[in-house]
């Protein structure tokens, strides 16, 4: 199927990735990728990622809602399946897109650039803490 970009017609994926600083501490990685553009839109770091930091994410890349998505790919996990997105995911008219369990091959353009990202960033980096982190991860 075809698909064409047009102004408010944009998928995106997100998904979670964890590494773990010098400090000892785990931190986990919000990537944000563009389907159409594949690019990265975002990457939110934290100690732990709820369904109201996937908000924060989601509002400050729509820029006042001007740029607003209609759908959004994401998996299983407890920050994406939160009463917080889902009501904000009503109120915007947006579809909450999850795989099929246990099949990531139904995301793949976030688990390619998720690959990438740990090879290319979280292991070739060390981080010394989560701001440290977050300092490298600005976009």
């Amino acid at each position: 199927m075809a698909y064409r970009h047009r102004l408010g017609e944009t998928r995106r994926h997100h998904r979670r990735v964890r590494d773990q600083p010098y400090n000892g501490s785990r931190f986990r990685a919000l990537t944000v990728v563009d389907n159409y553009s594949r690019k990265c839109l975002a990457i939110h770091a934290g100690k732990s990622i709820k369904g109201s930091d996937v908000v924060q994410v989601m509002e400050a890349i729509t820029f006042g809602n001007e740029v607003l998505t209609k759908r959004v790919k994401v998996n299983n996990g407890s920050e994406f399946i939160s009463k917080v997105l889902d009501k904000w995911a009503y109120e915007n008219n947006v579809e909450l897109d999850f795989p099929r369990p246990g099949k990531p091959t139904d995301n793949p353009f976030i688990e390619s650039f998720n690959g990438s990202f740990k090879h290319e960033c979280l292991n070739a980096n060390w981080f010394f803490s989560l701001e440290d982190a977050k300092e490298k991860f600005d976009i």
